[in-house]
């Protein structure tokens, strides 16, 4: 029988998932240089192959590639991989967080946010202001009038994401510190905030002052890890 990912007698490697592919193999094929991946999407599958590899390595992920220079397309990429991935987050928040134990969308217990996503802004439960915030922050991102290309992305654009980001952010602070088991959870298998946090502060999207969650450092083998500001 062929080896996952390759057709069966030959060399050739099939970039999909086989049938029947247990969830330890999904995405196993070799991964591609950026240059070799022949494809308009090229920005998109480098990003998810290198994620595949080392979730935890945010430096390699965030780091663009020699052969693309467009540092446009890579933010907005990027930013789509966020939504993406904090899907799998509110979904494990449902079973914790609810309209009656979160009638309000809160953080550390200070502030009181309103939902934007409304002809007025108004409150939310925590979990409607999670779902409704990552179905519009979707919208924008594939709207045919902000972004009609993947290829091709307009910085005019790109201003739209500092707002996006403090919202978004907020749902990594309310799972932070409301939800924290459900939050370690999640943030151990993707280190999705220590990406974000990353992220937000290369393309100065937020300050470090306003990343209240306090994550561990990943600590090197025999080393122990220290509290960091981070989001």
């Amino acid at each position: 029988m062929a080896a996952f990912g390759e057709a069966e007698g030959t060399d050739r490697v099939y970039r999909r998932n086989s049938r029947g592919s247990a969830a330890k193999d999904m995405y196993s094929w070799p991964s591609q240089e950026f240059g070799d991946i022949d494809t308009s999407l090229a920005t998109t599958q480098y990003i998810h192959q290198v994620i595949h590899a080392n979730p935890a390595d945010v430096d390699a992920i965030l780091a663009c590639p020699p052969d693309d220079d467009d540092d446009d397309m890579w933010q907005y990429e990027h930013f789509r991989r966020f939504v993406l991935e904090l899907n799998e987050l509110a979904a494990m928040l449902t079973k914790v967080c609810t309209p009656l134990t979160c009638p309000e969308m809160i953080a550390t217990g200070t502030e009181t946010y309103l939902c934007a996503c409304h002809t007025k802004p108004r409150a939310c439960s925590a979990i409607s202001y999670i779902l409704h915030n990552l179905n519009n922050t979707a919208t924008l991102l594939t709207s045919e009038k902000l972004f009609p290309s993947r290829v091709n992305i307009k910085s005019s654009s790109l201003q739209k994401l500092p707002s996006l980001t403090r919202r978004i952010y907020r749902i990594f602070a309310h799972a932070f510190f409301q939800h924290r088991e459900t939050f370690d959870e999640f943030e151990g298998r993707t280190h999705l905030c220590r990406r974000f946090h990353a992220y937000v502060l290369r393309y100065e999207l937020m300050t470090a002052d306003q990343c209240t969650v306090t994550l561990e450092e990943a600590p090197t083998e025999g080393e122990s890890g220290s509290a960091v500001s981070d989001c």
